[in-house]
């Protein structure tokens, strides 16, 4: 295990970071992925119901922010770097405010395809709580489509993903399982040496090991150990293995294994792994959407230069300042400027 280089504000390795950060308007990254709509609801406990042994909450706000790869590309956007969506939505209104947000932050959207039998995904979580209290989450509700998007739509992304790739400096796949990122699709866009030299950074929820040809991967360490069937645990010498044989299967260039409050690794090459401490405090307020700040992170690092270790540092201090932030938020630019030890 090598540990990860101390840093000081003064620090030749923090001016690096902060001038990789600063390049971030400079380049354009695609995001293909699986776009989903995060709506919060919250409620004040008012009473038990007569009717069950239940809480009647009474209404109070609600939220629709992008989730999942549309999250990812809203922290591309924060964070100042040019970002080319591809995916699918539903003609309804989750998808309807999505595109919304994405025209705000004016995010181009003509690679974002609208299909009327198509449901957008949505994951609605119910909060409660009291007057002037945190709120908590009692009950989530996805909302799912029957089917993966069509054979036309498949073909529709890859075509929208090969031109959005000309003109960018790297592509980041946001995998969830409902059909808009999968192996086939990125296997058609590399046809013909499509992405060639270009940083391919991808995050799977459940099939990481079925892709070839991604040159960096940001799996958190359960889906780490589903995929290889062991468990981790607090086992340094386990995590190097795991590690090591993704990297190895995958042919990749770059690797990090996100491990919650235990910071994450950083594989390169056939460096030893790096041990990289979590950032800021281990007492988060909410984990929802921070692997998307994590990959949005490092790819906009690695589409700016920086090597694996430098990357992966300013995916760890954006993942730090990102759990600190109720419901699914993100980094800004200017936040991550402020990269201390």
């Amino acid at each position: 295990m090598r540990k990860s280089f101390p840093m000081s504000k003064n620090s030749k390795e923090t001016d690096r970071l902060i001038k990789i950060v600063e390049s971030f308007p400079k380049i354009t990254i695609t995001v293909l992925g699986d776009l989903v709509a995060d709506e919060f609801i919250f409620g004040e406990i008012s009473r038990v119901s007569r009717e069950a042994p239940v809480l009647i909450l009474k209404h109070r706000e609600r939220t629709v922010l992008p989730g999942g790869g549309a999250n990812a590309i809203q922290n591309l956007a924060d964070l100042g770097a040019n970002v080319l969506p591809v995916g699918v939505l539903g003609e309804d209104e989750p998808g309807r405010l999505l595109l919304k947000g994405f025209r705000a932050k004016h995010i181009p959207v003509s690679g974002v395809l609208k299909d009327k039998s198509y449901n957008t995904v949505t994951k609605t979580r119910i909060l409660a709580g009291m007057s002037h209290t945190a709120r908590q989450q009692v009950v989530r509700i996805d909302r799912e489509p029957q089917a993966e998007p069509n054979r036309n739509l498949k073909r529709e992304l890859v075509l929208a993903a090969r031109q959005y790739a000309r003109a960018s400096d790297a592509i980041l796949i946001s995998d969830y399982g409902y059909g808009a990122a999968t192996p086939a699709i990125l296997n058609a866009i590399r046809e013909r040496g499509r992405l060639d030299g270009m940083p391919v950074v991808l995050d799977s929820r459940y099939r990481l090991l079925q892709y070839s040809g991604a040159t960096a991967a940001t799996p958190n360490e359960p889906e780490v150990e589903e995929a290889m069937g062991i468990r981790i645990g607090q086992d340094w010498a386990q995590l190097s293995f795991a590690g090591q044989q993704i990297m190895s299967r995958m042919k990749l260039q770059s690797l990090i294994i996100t491990r919650g409050r235990d910071g994450m690794a950083a594989f390169s090459g056939k460096h030893k792994p790096v041990d990289i401490p979590i950032s800021g405090s281990d007492q988060v307020t909410d984990v929802t959407g921070a692997g998307d700040t994590v990959i949005a992170t490092f790819t906009a690092a690695l589409a700016a230069g920086a090597n694996t270790e430098e990357a992966a540092h300013l995916a760890n201090y954006a993942g730090g300042i990102v759990v600190m932030k109720r419901g699914t938020a993100t980094v800004s630019q200017q936040e991550l400027q402020t990269i201390e030890p």
